[in-house]
């Protein structure tokens, strides 16, 4: 973990001169419900155009519903929920979609029944808003096959014959096709090979490159700490603190307590 640490510490000072844009996700008191579950309670973050951050915790922490609470997915919620500057407390689902938002959820969601080109082309284009207001398309087949070398040669698979690798390349291309560039990510790395998981980290730094912003919740922490530029650390629905790139050596023994990595 110590290696794992330094890197993201290099990455991060690398990084330390590129100025991010403005804030594109802003939670201020967020609560949420499932039925009569409380699951979060007073939620503030901020992510801003740019970044890549990640929602750190234990398996009941509050990550995942964090991810579906800003898409509208769960039974209430309250407070405030700013994406690219708009309240979207109202709006359903697909709205939140139209924001220019991609949500990648665990369970990955592609139709096993469609082979991976039919699956490509299922999903709408999205109108982005902002600094790429111009910009509705999303990446072509072309560029998400270069990106994907797995998926052009499968290309004619049904869904229910891809590894769960393939399975999550698409899940993630099926997003890139729409336009979107606030990406909230759910565990993708779950049960994946650690060649899968190289590819992916490249692809992530990559969509950060062209100025995508990334929401990560991820279970394996070595994936993500050479990645992200901030941490949130959460517990029992809540954040318990942030915590940059470059404080992530310091806080090694902290964090493996809570972690348990």
């Amino acid at each position: 973990m110590t290696v794992v640490m330094e890197q993201a510490t290099d990455r991060q000072a690398s990084a330390a001169d590129s100025p991010l844009g403005e804030e594109q996700l802003c939670l201020r008191e967020l609560n949420a419900w499932y039925g009569e579950s409380h699951v979060l309670h007073g939620v503030n973050m901020t992510v801003r155009r740019g970044e890549l951050v990640t929602l750190l915790g234990r398996n009941g922490a509050g990550r995942s519903s964090t991810l579906r609470a800003i898409m509208n997915m769960v039974g209430r919620r309250s407070g405030e929920i700013l994406i690219k500057g708009q309240d979207s407390m109202e709006l359903a689902p697909h709205r939140i979609a139209h924001l220019g938002v991609g949500f990648c959820p665990e369970e990955r969601g592609i139709f096993a029944s469609l082979s991976v080109e039919e699956n490509l082309l299922l999903p709408p284009l999205v109108k982005s808003t902002g600094h790429d207001q111009g910009r509705s398309q999303g990446m072509s087949l072309d560029e998400l096959y270069a990106l994907f070398p797995n998926l052009h040669e499968r290309r004619t698979s049904q869904g229910t014959r891809l590894s769960g690798g393939e399975q999550q390349m698409l899940a993630l291309a099926r997003i890139l096709r729409t336009g979107a560039d606030l990406l909230l990510l759910d565990e993708i790395t779950e049960g994946l090979a650690p060649v899968i998981n190289q590819k992916l980290a490249e692809v992530l730094m990559m969509l950060k490159a062209r100025g995508m912003t990334i929401v990560l919740v991820e279970q394996n922490f070595r994936f993500a700490a050479p990645l992200a530029d901030r941490h949130y650390l959460m517990e029992h629905g809540t954040i318990l603190e942030e915590i940059s790139a470059a404080e992530l050596l310091a806080r090694h023994e902290y964090l493996h307590k809570v972690l348990g990595v």
